[in-house]
């Protein structure tokens, strides 16, 4: 494509559908807002008319996870402070052998489990054909990225035992989830925070964050909030049935628990 792909998609199209979740906004290049949209449509002297999806079928048709969610990771206040009567199985584990343990028990019925992980190991492009080289390492437990390309990730057998990213697994759909939320995200002085230098050096989709931040630091970091926090909710919405989580960041992991009121 060109310059701009909604300014190109107005102006070429007698009628242009976009469908829009800015809460998967997910690298520093997505350009797909309402805001946007908007612009081009005015310069285009184009109608517009909105309207609003109401429900949805992601993780159980549960609309109240996903606003418990959004109220978990502070990105927008919604008032769903627990999961009381929700059909929806989130459970946070003390270690990532945990995690991995219910995903391949889970994965055993219908091979529609998948581990998903934040970028925060690299991805070397030497290994990425070679799944016993494990690029995430937490203590003593190992695992590597999907491999190279990833078109297999969501049918092949073996793809249980790689962890997938951000990019392999948006507009995917499992049965269940185990979510690796790394040190780009923690919980510190009663709020969730982030911390985009703890991404991996080979991740792009923050690329030209250090660049923002030298010209404005305040909008480089409110920018790259909404991308890691966006980022943790669209894995932890892959799965239909339920997603099991292990943070990094043991503070995290309470202030999770305390959520869902689990021991």
């Amino acid at each position: 494509m060109g310059e701009n792909q909604i300014k190109e998609i107005i102006h070429a199209a007698a009628c242009s559908v976009f469908f829009i979740d800015e809460s998967q906004r997910v690298t520093l290049s997505d350009i797909g807002s309402v805001a946007e949209i908007e612009k081009w449509a005015a310069l285009e002297k184009s109608e517009i008319i909105k309207m609003q999806l109401v429900s949805q079928f992601r993780c159980n048709g549960s609309d109240g996870y996903l606003a418990w969610l959004d109220q978990a990771l502070e990105i927008r206040e919604t008032a769903n402070y627990n999961l009381d009567g929700i059909d929806y199985d989130i459970r946070i584990c003390d270690t990532p052998e945990e995690m991995e343990a219910i995903v391949l028990e889970k994965n055993c019925a219908r091979n529609r489990a998948r581990i998903l992980a934040g970028y925060c190991w690299n991805w070397p492009k030497a290994t990425r054909n070679n799944t016993n080289f494990h690029d995430i390492e937490i203590g003593d437990y190992s695992i590597s990225w999907n491999l190279n390309g990833g078109d297999a990730f969501a049918i092949s057998e073996e793809s249980v035992h790689e962890a997938g990213c951000i990019h392999t697994s948006q507009g995917l759909e499992f049965d269940y989830t185990g979510v690796i939320i790394g040190d780009d995200m923690r919980f510190e002085n009663g709020k969730v925070i982030t911390d985009y230098t703890k991404r991996a050096k080979t991740d792009n989709s923050l690329k030209g964050i250090k660049t923002l931040a030298k010209k404005d630091k305040e909008k480089a970091n409110q920018v790259a909030d909404e991308i890691i926090k966006n980022t943790y909710r669209t894995l932890m919405t892959r799965g239909m049935k339920g997603c099991y989580v292990y943070c990094t960041d043991n503070a995290l992991a309470q202030y999770f628990k305390k959520l869902l009121k689990q021991k």
